[in-house]
């Protein structure tokens, strides 16, 4: 798969909100939220749910051990809101494809559409139709965990060059030689994306042969709320990418450690900031169906960067534990698939045993969070 390229900015719908909140010297005001008076902190611990300590000077960015503090939480730039995400979902599919031009999207076979509506849309063309099945999968499994937010609105197309969607693009078809019925995916372009490098523990610290440090509570102290608010972001990421199975991410540079030591310096794939500092999940093609295909190869890598969290959200944590609970990661994605995408049929669904490998995925994340909350227990 192709890497998602810092360049040319890709379509802007996400709110604009500056991570540290609303009015000037947001760093004071988040010290000032998370201050726990000694007293009181004294008193949580005694009644088994105190917050463990990190950030200096008294900040407490993690409460009951494992989860990041609602405060935190709020300052993570919102992304692409569900009721925006809806209306261009709703416009795309119903637009007409006014132009199709090379570059910007990732590999030689995608195009930038700019639709009759004025937006424009990554368009992709699979070198098989999994991959934009695990395009569409992905969008909406982040969707059941609550963090769809972070992926630009998908929305799955089919190729009909005599069709009132692409007619008057039918010339720039030709040239494209897609399979005419081919499935695509449609991507919301996003304007003024920059590149992520990895931070600690997963950046440069990973280099030389080093295990991934543990995010935990206590690795937090005295990093500023900037990154805080990133590493919360990142934590529901490498969730993510786990339960996907997806290798061309954070995955694909630690594999390329072998060869190349600097790696994890360099910018991380499939993953840009937007222009609001919120991290953007682009290019999911490698989740889910291909990436299941590859556990062998990939997981040595997904596994150990999964248990290199031991920080997350809250509510990400209880969903995943709901899906653990009722065994239906597969039944809550296949009824929101098939809900939200019109075209689902066109593709399917996952197979049995790709069904099972979801669900057995999520059981491995909820007894890793309930390690990690054991371990802080002890500390």
């Amino acid at each position: 798969l192709g890497p998602a390229r810092p360049g040319p900015a890709r379509s802007a719908a996400m709110r604009q909100r500056r991570p540290g909140g609303g009015g000037g010297g947001g760093q004071k005001t988040f010290r000032a939220l998370l201050a726990v008076p000694a007293a009181a902190a004294g008193r949580e611990e005694r009644g088994g749910e105190g917050r463990a300590a990190a950030g200096g000077g008294g900040g407490w960015p993690v409460e009951r051990g494992i989860f990041w503090s609602r405060e935190l939480e709020e300052r993570v730039p919102p992304g692409f809101a569900a009721e925006e995400a809806a209306a261009w979902l709703s416009a795309a599919r119903g637009a007409r494809v006014a132009s199709l031009e090379r570059g910007g999207c990732g590999r030689s076979s995608n195009r930038l559409a700019r639709l009759s509506d004025g937006s424009r849309a990554c368009v992709r063309y699979g070198i098989n139709p999994e991959q934009i099945q695990g395009e569409a999968l992905s969008y909406h499994l982040a969707g059941v965990l609550g963090m769809q937010e972070r992926l630009p609105p998908t929305a799955l197309a089919l190729v009909e060059a005599r069709g009132r969607q692409w007619e008057p693009v039918r010339e720039e078809l030709r040239g494209s030689h897609w399979a005419e019925g081919a499935v695509v995916s449609l991507t919301r372009w996003v304007d003024n994306l920059t590149a992520v490098v990895a931070p600690a523990p997963w950046g440069a610290e990973a280099g030389g042969g080093r295990r991934l440090q543990p995010l935990s509570a206590g690795a937090l102290g005295g990093l500023p709320p900037a990154q805080l608010v990133e590493l919360v972001q990142w934590s529901d990421l490498i969730l993510f990418d786990y339960l996907t199975a997806n290798f061309d991410r954070l995955v694909s540079n630690l594999f390329s450690l072998q060869w190349d030591p600097r790696v994890m310096r360099r910018a991380t794939s499939n993953l840009l900031r937007g222009p609001d500092g919120g991290l953007v999940f682009l290019d999911n093609e490698a989740g889910l169906v291909h990436g299941y295909r590859l556990l062998a190869m990939w997981d040595p890598y997904n596994e150990p960067l999964l248990r290199s969290v031991c920080v997350f959200r809250e509510g990400t944590a209880r969903r995943v534990a709901e899906l653990h609970r009722r065994r239906s990661a597969a039944a809550e994605l296949r009824r929101r698939y098939r809900a939200r995408e019109p075209l689902w049929a066109r593709l399917g669904f996952l197979s049995e045993r790709q069904a099972e490998l979801l669900q057995a995925r999520v059981d491995f994340v909820h007894r890793h969070i309930a390690h990690c909350r054991a371990q802080a227990a002890l500390r």
